[in-house]
């Protein structure tokens, strides 16, 4: 199973890896962090800073509903408030991008992530780690969707 984290605000570094041990405090397991990428920000307000983006590949053994209480729990505790925008910027965001073949879409939750095929900062990254993880819900792999992505423009490997 895959997680997007990404931070554009604070000390983006810093905040992505106390998410990771947040992450395993929670119970998720960390299996690997992706090469991490400064991303040009999508669909957010003019002005918005570059965010710090990656995908952790992991293991949860409990519902993805319980995963989403850990992620939106950490979100909160790196100061994100509980009513926000997508279109403001955040010290952390933690998306539940693949969970295994499952398939959800509930007023709470959507897996696959909705936007996730279609966007080269959850992509590029996830292909890092598995080129040929399949989205469930199109059958295609990142590998494919990412060929047929139109332009990865504003995205770059992080310089520490």
């Amino acid at each position: 199973m895959f997680l997007a984290i990404g931070s554009n605000k604070g000390d983006r570094e810093t905040l992505i890896r106390g998410a990771l041990e947040g992450l395993r405090s929670g119970g998720f397991e960390v299996k690997e962090l992706s090469p991490l990428y400064e991303t040009s920000p999508v669909d957010c307000e003019e002005g918005t800073p570059s965010f710090l983006n990656g995908v952790i590949r992991g293991f949860w053994r409990e519902t993805p509903e319980s995963l989403l209480n850990l992620c939106q729990g950490l979100e909160r505790r790196a100061g994100r408030p509980e009513k926000h925008s997508s279109r403001q910027s955040r010290e952390l965001d933690l998306d539940i991008i693949i969970f295994g073949q499952k398939i959800i879409r509930t007023e709470r939750l959507t897996i696959p992530h909705p936007r996730a095929a279609k966007r080269s900062f959850v992509l590029v990254p996830l292909h890092d780690l598995s080129p040929e993880a399949i989205f469930p819900d199109c059958g295609k792999t990142v590998a494919e969707l990412l060929k047929n992505l139109p332009g990865s423009t504003g995205i770059e490997p992080y310089q520490h």
